[in-house]
């Protein structure tokens, strides 16, 4: 599976630095995914559920608040003024997705 550079970025720290397959957000216009090789280009994210797609097939879900998506031939940036990963039942923190800071 072709893979690109995904960086989330919030006020509270990086929350993604690693490869993706695919990054699905919402934007103005609507619901959108990045895949590898995808055309340049910018937009704004309006609050909804993110999904990051690993090269190894699991998936994260998270929830971003407003923010920019910025996809280039270097990598794909997502910077939101908030995020949350989704809890998996039964576990602190969804498998592989680094732990929330506590406020």
């Amino acid at each position: 599976m072709n893979t690109f550079p995904l960086r989330i970025a919030a006020p509270d720290g990086m929350i993604c630095d690693e490869p993706a397959v695919q990054l699905s957000v919402r934007g103005v216009e609507g619901s959108l995914s990045v895949l590898a090789g995808h055309v340049p280009f910018a937009t704004v994210v309006v609050p909804c559920e993110c999904r990051v797609y690993r090269p190894d097939g699991t998936v994260l879900s998270g929830v971003c608040g407003d923010g920019f998506l910025s996809v280039t031939k270097e990598g794909t940036q997502l910077l939101v003024t908030s995020f949350v990963w989704e809890k998996e039942a039964g576990s602190a923190e969804p498998d592989g997705a680094p732990p929330q800071k506590q406020a």
